[in-house]
């Protein structure tokens, strides 16, 4: 379990460099390109197997539990080690990003984005992978700011040459936003590390803020919280997103979406939530209060580009909605409820598949159309997908309706737990604060629902007609790619206890200062 740990993390560094080196004379194959596309989906699939094995070989009996750990001195002047270990928490999210990298490579293996050598392409998300996997694996304060910055580079690239129209400036827009949030971020690791004594997340967890002062903890949990909240993204330092989303390419939206969005509210919860919580005590309600007004601002931002005649693009719809999601994570996190929190955790597991399917959907239907422009698809000779690609147009309105949070599917708990976190809130936090934020987002799950069904209606439903021009329904690869997320999202939304299993023991011991 150590050394699968060690490899899982490691060995998409590996495969980054051996994708950027000449293929030996037995795997070259007839083109070169797709040698290298496959040695792709080869790597990825391997670590999903590898973090697969590592779910199974976890003990469920003890979720609260580091397991698979390593802690070796790195720098020891300053007690930086490498610190690896996985928990309850944690091991979902990494189990999820492996998923997500291997359906992309795969993909793309298929379904090459526009660009420059694929080589540079494969290597790019490999070197993503690493750095999200590495977020979610290290247990070391300066290490967990390397593997989160470790992401910037390749996500950069992803956008500037293989994404769509305005993508330099999506992309400048996306690295200077987050650097400048990393900046502020580092400044508060490092007051917790130099006033504590250590950087050993899990010795600061135990220890509970106990060794910092109140006024340490609100510094620093003001610094960090700026850093994450920009790559959660939570409103207002949310507008990077919405142009990264509709300039990246389909894979780089759906890892975007995915997986770097949660690499935020996992701060939250694996750093500030334990280490500083008088700091985040203080912060709590204004971090609902922005959650619940992202909530309703990325809500009305969809409605309005749903609307006839907005011209409004429908992968920025699904970058707005993100913007909403999140804030229900947020709003549970800033609950500090075991309740809360477990919501926080759960939806956003649930907005990595379903949003990632939804991605993945807008993607095809841009391939068949060359657009993904509401009004055109909407229009009198536009997709009309339930008669024309029902396959497409059915799963494109589950993802939707999924999204809404339909009972029965995985974005119903989530939402739901945080609205419970919300409705009684941590010991000393406004209870009538937290009921009226409550009821704000509330009301944003039926903004929510009303845009995801007029995009529905519009797209999907259209009269029948003979199509002069007609275009190919799901194809083999991308039932492939897609019917992972659409099950595991049945899944989670019916057998809810199976994530929820793993994450409670491990909330209930970080709220209670490392106490299980």
């Amino acid at each position: 379990m150590q050394f699968l740990l060690a490899f899982i993390v490691v060995a998409p560094l590996v495969g980054a460099v051996a994708a950027l080196l000449p293929a030996p004379p037995g795997l070259k194959g007839r083109n070169p390109d797709q040698a290298v596309l496959r040695h792709g989906v080869t790597v990825s699939g391997v670590i999903l197997l590898a973090a697969i094995v590592l779910a199974l070989g976890f003990d469920h009996d003890h979720p609260s539990k580091m397991q698979a750990t390593t802690d070796i001195s790195w720098i020891p002047a300053l007690d930086v080690r490498i610190h690896l270990g996985i928990d309850g928490i944690s091991l979902p999210l990494l189990v999820l990003t492996a998923l997500l990298t291997f359906l992309c490579a795969l993909y793309s293996y298929f379904k090459m984005p526009e660009g420059p050598s694929p080589k540079a392409f494969v290597a790019l998300i490999l070197v993503l992978e690493s750095g999200t996997l590495a977020t979610f694996a290290v247990l070391d304060l300066l290490l967990f700011f390397l593997a989160f910055e470790m992401v910037l580079i390749p996500m950069y690239f992803l956008i500037a040459r293989w994404g769509g129209a305005q993508k330099q400036a999506a992309a400048w827009k996306f690295i200077l936003y987050t650097l400048l949030g990393s900046v502020v971020m580092l400044l508060g690791l490092l007051l917790i590390g130099l006033k504590s004594g250590t950087f050993d997340m899990v010795a600061l967890a135990t220890d509970n803020g106990r060794g910092l002062t109140s006024s340490v903890q609100v510094i620093a949990v003001l610094a960090i919280g700026i850093g994450l909240a920009v790559k959660t993204p939570m409103w207002p330092l949310h507008s990077w997103l919405p142009d990264a989303h509709t300039a990246a390419p389909t894979v780089g939206s759906v890892l975007l979406a995915g997986v770097l969005l949660k690499m935020g509210t996992y701060g939250f919860v694996r750093i500030l939530l334990p280490v500083a919580p008088d700091g985040m005590h203080t912060f709590a309600p204004y971090l609902a209060a922005f959650a619940v007004v992202g909530i309703i601002y990325g809500s009305l931002a969809c409605l309005a580009l749903a609307r006839p005649g907005a011209k409004g693009d429908l992968k920025r719809l699904i970058a707005y909605s993100s913007v909403g999601h999140m804030g229900f994570v947020l709003l549970g996190i800033a609950s500090m409820t075991p309740t809360g929190v477990n919501g926080a955790l759960f939806a956003n597991i649930a907005h990595g598949l379903i949003t990632g399917l939804l991605f993945f959907l807008v993607g095809a239907v841009k391939d068949r159309y060359g657009t993904a422009d509401l009004d055109t698809l909407a229009g009198a000779t536009g997709a009309a997908l339930y008669g024309r690609v029902p396959r497409l147009g059915g799963l494109l309105a589950f993802a939707a309706v999924a999204s809404l949070g339909l009972p029965g599917l995985a974005g119903f708990w989530g939402e739901m737990l945080a609205l419970f976190g919300a409705f009684d809130p941590a010991a000393g936090l406004s209870r009538p604060a937290f009921l009226t934020f409550m009821s704000i987002a509330a009301f944003g799950t039926l903004l929510t629902a009303a845009y995801l069904l007029i995009v529905v209606r519009r797209v999907c439903m259209g009269a029948k007609r003979e199509d002069p021009h007609p275009v190919a329904d799901i194809q083999s690869y991308e039932f492939a790619a897609w019917t992972p997320l659409a099950a595991l999202t049945v899944l989670a939304g019916l057998w809810p206890a199976v994530l929820l299993g793993l994450t409670d023991p491990a909330v209930q011991k970080l709220l209670a200062g490392g106490k299980s």
